[in-house]
């Protein structure tokens, strides 16, 4: 049997990285397995957006962004305004785009999932309530993100605990279908991505 790799990563050590327009900062969660900044298959961030203006252009990618805290923004992509986005709400949208982001009621804070479509689909979901949550999945790349109170994640009946806020559990390499089961001491608050090879 191959085990997968299952790595934490704690958002005290995430790096903060200034935007190129000054708009506000990025703090990297994770990319794939020997990838980096300048060059990766996928990408997880959370920025600091202090005011309004354009993003960065990721050419040949998709994005999914959803707000983490405020009162949400109002993004135009390709000259076309889009619904005021909330908290836990996702948007998916092509790197190509020209995109404007107008703040709601003040800065936010968001969380962007970043990946490469020639090489991985990419299923993007968040979770809450009080009961404690199991899904099946049979990605290769599971990753969890923590925003809520301490959380425990089953892996296959093993536990691995993610506790603090925005802290991430990586869950790489599994092969065939996995069990994930997500409990908390409080409400979950937690955003799943799955990743899965384009050519599986």
């Amino acid at each position: 049997m191959i085990y997968p790799d299952v790595r934490l990563y704690r958002a005290v050590d995430y790096p903060r990285m200034p935007w190129r327009n000054g708009g506000g900062t990025t703090q990297e969660v994770a990319c794939n397995p020997g990838g980096c900044t300048a060059a990766f298959d996928w990408r997880l961030s959370i920025a600091d957006v202090a005011q309004e203006g354009g993003f960065s252009t990721f050419s040949g990618y998709r994005r999914i962004i959803t707000v983490l805290e405020g009162q949400g923004m109002q993004l135009t992509v390709d000259g076309c305004a889009q619904a005021p986005l909330g908290q836990r709400q996702a948007y998916a949208f092509s790197g190509d785009s020209s995109v404007h982001c107008r703040l709601v009621d003040g800065p936010i804070r968001d969380f962007n999932l970043i990946y490469a479509p020639v090489r991985h689909r990419a299923r993007f979901q968040w979770t809450g309530g009080t009961r404690p949550w199991t899904f099946h999945s049979a990605a290769r790349t599971v990753l969890i993100l923590n925003a809520g109170q301490d959380l425990s994640v089953g892996v296959n009946g093993v536990a691995h605990a993610v506790p603090g806020r925005y802290d991430c559990l990586h869950i790489e390499g599994q092969e065939g279908l996995a069990e994930y089961r997500l409990e908390g001491a409080g409400a979950l608050d937690a955003c799943v991505i799955e990743l899965t090879p384009s050519a599986d």
